[in-house]
């Protein structure tokens, strides 16, 4: 797993406990976390899937070379 998508992922789980407490304190800036949690939620899946990618278009290269 690449390494901005696990700080994205921490990110997200940070910010879902942040905003769970925020609620239960009557607290309405729970908003502001949520919208960090899917924000980041975002960045984590689009770096495996960047990551994903990057590997297949490896593959494919070392493939074509070897024709």
């Amino acid at each position: 797993m690449p390494r901005l998508a696990l700080y994205a992922l921490a990110v997200c789980v940070l910010a879902a406990v942040a905003a769970v407490v925020s609620f239960a304190r009557g607290s309405w800036i729970g908003v502001v976390w949520i919208l960090l949690a899917g924000l980041s939620s975002n960045m984590a899946w689009y770096y495996l899937r960047k990551a994903k990618m990057d590997r297949a278009a490896v593959g494919e290269g070392a493939r074509e070379a070897s024709v």
